[in-house]
C-alpha cells in the first residue's frame, strides 16, 4: 500500500527525527581515534579509524592521509613507527621509503593535515621506529641493508607549531649488523633504550641504554650496549607504573621457544636482569610488547603462532605467564604492532598480511577478539605502526 503524502505527515516527522537521534548517537558514540602507517609504495599514507565505544573502527572521512614521505610497499618488522606526541596533537610518522620523518596535525574530529616544513630528512637511511617525550624526539635509522651505513639514532626538537628540527651533536651510530628494531624513552624522559636484533651471531643482539641529558643529547650507560638474553631482542616497553622496569621480546629464538626478558634500568642507564628472566610463553617469534597502563599486565604478539600471550607484572618487575590467546582469522596473518586504547579496555593489532587491524577486549590479562574484527586497511597498504588516541 503507499502512503499518500498527507498521511506520511507526523509518521514521517516521527521517524525522520528518530533517524536524526540515530546519527546524534552515532557520532556521539565515537570515543577516539586508531591511526596505522600504511607504508604504502610510494606516496606514505595513514590510515585513520573511528573508535567506538564497543571498540569497533569505522574509516574517517578522507582516510587514508597522505603523510607526505614514501613508504616501501614491503613489510617492515618494527616497533613505534608511528607515536603520537606529548601534548596529542600531532601524529609523527616514519617515511622509510624516502628516509624521512611526517608529522601530521590531528583535527578535532581525527582527520589529519599535514604540518608545513613536514615531512623532514631521518638523518639516516631507512627510518623504522621513533620515541617521543615532550618536546624531544630520537628516531632508528636501520641503515642501508646492504652496506649499513646510515644506521644510527638521530634526535630532533618539536615545537608548538610541529615542526621538527635537528638536534646538533645527537646522532649516535650504530654497526652494520644493529638492525634496530625499537627506540623509546622511559616515562619520565631520563633514559633512552634502543634494542639492537642483529644478525644470526650471537654478538650482535644488544639493547642499547643511553642517559638523556638536559639538552637532550645521549650518554651511554657505563656497559653499553648490554648482551640481550637470547636471541633477536626486538620489541620493547618499559613499565607505566615503574620507568625503571623495562620489557623485552626475543623474536629469533625458534619455533616454541618465545621469551620476554626483564630489567631494571637505573637512573644511570646501568640495565640488570630481573628474577628469572627471561620468561617464556611457549609460543613463536614474539616480536611486539605492550603494556596495560596500570602496569600490570604485559602482552607480547607472536607473529610466528599468531598469537597474542599475556603475562602478569609482578611488582618487582618479574613475570608470571598467564594466557595465550589466537586470532580468530587463522595462521599465516603476520600480526606486527600493538596499541591499547587509553582506556586499556581494547587492544588493536596490525595485520600485515591481511592489510587489517584485529581488535580485542581486554579483561585483566584475558583477550576476546571483537565480532567485526578485523578491520580492512587501504588498498596497497603494508601496515607496520599503530596508535590508539
Amino acid at each position: 500500500m503507499r502512503l499518500s503524502f498527507r498521511n506520511f505527515g507526523a509518521f514521517g516527522l516521527a521517524m525522520l527525527m528518530l533517524g536524526a537521534a540515530a546519527s546524534v548517537a552515532s557520532a556521539s558514540d565515537v570515543t577516539g581515534h586508531v591511526y596505522v602507517n600504511d607504508n604504502t609504495a610510494g606516496e606514505n599514507t595513514i590510515a585513520a579509524f573511528d573508535r567506538h565505544s564497543d571498540g569497533s573502527l569505522t574509516p574517517i572521512p578522507g582516510s587514508p592521509f597522505a603523510a607526505g614521505g614514501q613508504g616501501t610497499g614491503i613489510s617492515i618488522g618494527s616497533q613505534g613507527a608511528l607515536q603520537v606526541s606529548g601534548d596529542g596533537r600531532y601524529l609523527l610518522a616514519v617515511d622509510a621509503g624516502s628516509n624521512q620523518i611526517s608529522v601530521l596535525r590531528i583535527r578535532p574530529d581525527g582527520a589529519l593535515a599535514r604540518v608545513q616544513g613536514s615531512p623532514v630528512y631521518s638523518g639516516g637511511f631507512d627510518p623504522i621506529s621513533i620515541a617521543v617525550h615532550d618536546n624531544l624526539v630520537y628516531v632508528a635509522n636501520e641503515g642501508n641493508k646492504t652496506t649499513g651505513a646510515g644506521s644510527n639514532y638521530t634526535g630532533f626538537q618539536l615545537n608548538p607549531g610541529g615542526h621538527l628540527s635537528p638536534l646538533a651533536g645527537s646522532t649516535v651510530p650504530l654497526p652494520s649488523t644493529a638492525n634496530p628494531g625499537d627506540i623509546l624513552f622511559n616515562s619520565t624522559g631520563t633514559n633512552l633504550i634502543g634494542v639492537e636484533v642483529g644478525t644470526t651471531d650471537a654478538s650482535t643482539f644488544r639493547i642499547d641504554s643511553f642517559v638523556v641529558g638536559e639538552d637532550g643529547l645521549l650518554t651511554p650507560a657505563t656497559g653499553s650496549p648490554y648482551p640481550a638474553q637470547a636471541a633477536g631482542p626486538f620489541g620493547s616497553e618499559f613499565s607505566p607504573a615503574d620507568p625503571s622496569h623495562l620489557f623485552v621480546s626475543n623474536a629469533h629464538a625458534g619455533p616454541g621457544n618465545g621469551s620476554v626478558s626483564a630489567f631494571h634500568v637505573a637512573a644511570n642507564g646501568t640495565v640488570t636482569s630481573i628474577g628469572a628472566s627471561p620468561y617464556a610463553d611457549g609460543q613463536t617469534a614474539p616480536c611486539w610488547v605492550e603494556i596495560s597502563h596500570d602496569g600490570a599486565y604485559l602482552f607480547t604478539v607472536n607473529t610466528g603462532s599468531t598469537s597474542v600471550s599475556s603475562y602478569h607484572v609482578q611488582p618487582d618487575g618479574s613475570l608470571s605467564y598467564v594466557t595465550t590467546t589466537a586470532f580468530k582469522s587463522g595462521g599465516g596473518i603476520r600480526p606486527f604492532d600493538a596499541r591499547l586504547d587509553p582506556s586499556g579496555a581494547d587492544l588493536y593489532v596490525v595485520d600485515s598480511a591481511l592489510d587489517a587491524v584485529s581488535a580485542f577486549a581486554v579483561s585483566g590479562g584475558s583477550l576476546s577478539e571483537l565480532p567485526g574484527s578485523p578491520f580492512a586497511l587501504p588498498a596497497g597498504a603494508t601496515p607496520f605502526g599503530i596508535v590508539a588516541i
